[in-house]
């Protein structure tokens, strides 16, 4: 069965999610695959958005955060402040699915600027609580476009933290839990050495060669543990494209 480049990774990123998860979800692909999430095999996971909408009934993909169908039917109707202490909730599993312009090998992550950030070429919408969840949260998932001038050797600029430099120096920052767990994009999925914290691939999709994954990334990245990435299934594509999207607003 075809599929599209979103739909494989709205489906990958959802396969991660648990059911009982919290769900930190934004704009565009991290709605899709929340959504999917919810509808296919976690249905107790609970989604909730930055500006205060906590458990909503999706019953349409909301255009943005900012959307009103992300109040319609929620359990519970906050602001920001309600919504970011969420993100540091002590007994259920906190996720969040964020994106950004540019990552380095250990999951940092810029959405700030390119360039000095005092003169830079192009400035960048920021953290928009990217950096607290990041921070806060008990693990995220990054999506990216894969190219190697976002796949970098060095930030322009820090906005969120992942592994910072590698090993226990996330720790030492005083973040003693979270971290990012995958990074999904276009070619395929990357994870994060359980000891240098270091970016791998993990999974190329069906069609992508290493060696276009190898070209894309601008530092040297270890594909020795890749496999294929398993394509969405006929189920998954269906609640995908009937009940998650059947506008096609982000598919």
């Amino acid at each position: 069965m075809e599929y599209s480049t979103n739909e494989m990774m709205a489906i990958r990123a959802a396969r991660l999610i648990k059911d009982g998860d919290i769900v930190f979800v934004g704009t565009g692909l991290p709605m899709l695959a929340a959504m999917a999430a919810k509808q296919i095999h976690a249905p107790g996971a609970i989604l909730f958005f930055e500006t205060g909408g906590i458990d909503p009934i999706l019953e349409e993909i909301p255009m943005c955060v900012s959307d009103p169908r992300v109040m319609y039917w929620t359990s519970l109707n906050s602001g920001l402040i309600e919504a970011f202490s969420i993100a540091a909730h002590r007994r259920l599993r906190t996720i969040a699915l964020l994106g950004a312009a540019q990552i380095d090998r250990y999951g940092n992550l810029n959405s700030t600027c390119i360039g000095p950030y005092h003169r830079p070429k192009v400035r960048l919408p920021g953290s928009g609580g990217a950096g607290d969840v990041a921070a806060l949260a008990d693990a995220f998932i990054v999506f990216m476009r894969h190219e190697k001038r976002r796949f970098v050797e060095k930030l322009d600029y820090l906005t969120s933290v992942g592994w910072y430099q590698g090993r226990d120096s996330r720790r030492k920052l005083g973040l003693k839990r979270g971290g990012p767990i995958a990074v999904i994009t276009d070619l395929g999925v990357f994870g994060f050495d359980e000891v240098t914290k270091e970016m791998y691939l993990a999974e190329y999709y069906p069609g992508i060669s290493l060696e276009q994954i190898i070209e894309n990334t601008g530092f040297e990245v270890d594909t020795s543990r890749a496999k294929e990435t398993d394509p969405p299934t006929e189920e998954e594509l269906k609640i995908l494209r009937e009940k998650v999207d059947p506008q096609r607003l982000i598919l």
